[in-house]
């Protein structure tokens, strides 16, 4: 592998290239993307299942080796994604907040990609894809530092991309992969202050802190979903039950599962019998305060444990799942400001105004009326994918998808003014 500062400035020279190019012609190397995908098949499972038997060996959790499964069913939905990156209205070009001012000047912003990407991720290889995608449709240049877990997928993948790359004569340094897992890498990435215009770090609690402590590029970090939802004591139950269920166990190793049920206290004789049976059944482990075990005369076996010190602040990945009686509506917004990431968390609700209230009383980055947190995705909210879920207020919040991968430039017209 060329050295990291070699990376840089040919991904420089590639994002000067790229934005240049029509919408037609990028949105053309994601249609052969799709392609590829699908013939290049084999290719990618057989790299997957040797990670695979590597990652066994390794001291990795069973959340991190599902993550980094991948089967003909995921690619089929990666390939899917990219279908619909490719269908979304291109927004580089795009002008908006034009005004004609009272000297006449004529004035806009125009959207302009942000130049070069670098994303460091772990054990997801579909982000290799979601990322070059969005990366290629939005013009913008991108340097991928996957996890080792996954090295040999992720060449692979990184080859499914130029293949399309090349078949358009689009630089293949557009797309580019640092395959070389010294971690040394990393914090000499993290300097390239000249070359790469935004670190986007998909991962851990360590790695964003990593990246926020040493990086000279500005950073957006997300993907650290500590997520609750609230029944309300005007909930509808039956309704409630599998909202909840599906917020758990869709894919419990996600960002966006859900770690935390508050219950209103005025219905926990109703609901929590409901709860406690839904999440044996599927094999969740709840956990709860033993005062509030002692209380309802629960005892705790196998699937139902006092709840630990840390557990509220900790994001479960796991069919685990916590509970907390809360007495209402301001006590369910306090423990969320409390403990919460900011990523997602709900309500449950037949009241309007309790749900008016939870909107403007929590602030994360997706807030939920009557739904499953599983939907911040960028594909289930309309974004075709995205390259992570952004916690933090600047420059994007949320879904980090098409829109959020670039910036603007003003432009201003006139008939040969000046200034007086």
């Amino acid at each position: 592998m060329d050295s990291i500062l070699e990376l840089c400035k040919r991904a420089k020279r590639s994002s000067l290239i790229l934005k240049k190019q029509i919408a037609a012609k990028r949105t053309a190397v994601l249609f052969d993307l799709v392609d590829v995908l699908i013939s290049d098949q084999e290719l990618i499972l057989n790299a997957n299942e040797l990670d695979r038997k590597e990652a066994t060996t390794l001291n990795i959790t069973e959340a991190m080796l599902e993550r980094l499964t991948l089967t003909s069913e995921r690619i089929a939905a990666m390939a899917q994604g990219v279908r619909d990156v490719a269908a979304l209205a291109d927004v580089v070009g795009e002008i908006f907040d034009s005004q004609v001012l009272p000297n006449g000047l004529r004035v806009h912003k125009q959207r302009v990609p942000l130049g070069v990407l670098a994303v460091i991720y772990e054990s997801r290889p579909n982000v290799t894809i979601d990322v070059a995608a969005l990366a290629i449709k939005s013009g913008n240049a991108v340097i991928l530092r996957g996890g080792k877990e996954t090295l040999r997928t992720n060449r692979v993948l990184v080859d499914c991309v130029h293949k399309a790359l090349r078949k358009n004569d689009i630089p293949l340094e557009s797309v580019q992969f640092v395959d070389d897992p010294e971690r040394g890498l990393v914090l000499e990435l993290l300097k390239m202050v000249d070359y790469v215009d935004m670190l986007i770090p998909r991962g851990g609690a360590a790695l964003h802190r990593f990246c926020r402590e040493n990086s000279l590029i500005p950073v957006i970090t997300g993907g650290i979903g500590i997520c609750h939802l609230f029944v309300d004591e005007s909930a509808d139950l039956e309704k409630t039950i599998e909202v909840i269920t599906n917020a758990k166990i869709q894919r419990p190793t996600v960002c966006n599962a859900l770690d935390t049920v508050l219950i209103h206290e005025n219905i926990v004789a109703a609901f929590l019998p409901i709860l406690l049976e839904r999440m044996r059944r599927e094999n969740v482990m709840v956990h709860l305060p033993w005062d509030s075990m002692e209380k309802y005369e629960l005892e705790p076996d196998a699937m139902l444990v006092p709840i630990a010190a840390g557990d509220y602040d900790r994001e479960w990945l796991s069919l685990n799942l916590g509970v907390q009686i809360v007495s209402g509506l301001d006590s369910a917004i306090d423990f969320i400001s409390e403990h919460s990431t900011a990523h997602s968390d709900g309500i449950l609700t037949e009241s309007t105004e309790n749900a008016g209230k939870f909107l403007n009383g929590v602030d994360s980055a997706v807030v939920y009326v009557n739904a499953s947190t599983r939907f911040t995705d960028g594909g289930e909210l309309g974004l075709g994918a995205e390259v992570a879920v952004s916690t933090q207020r600047l420059h994007a919040r949320g879904p980090l998808a098409l829109q959020a991968l670039t910036t603007y430039k003003w432009v201003v017209a006139g008939d040969y003014h000046t200034r007086g």
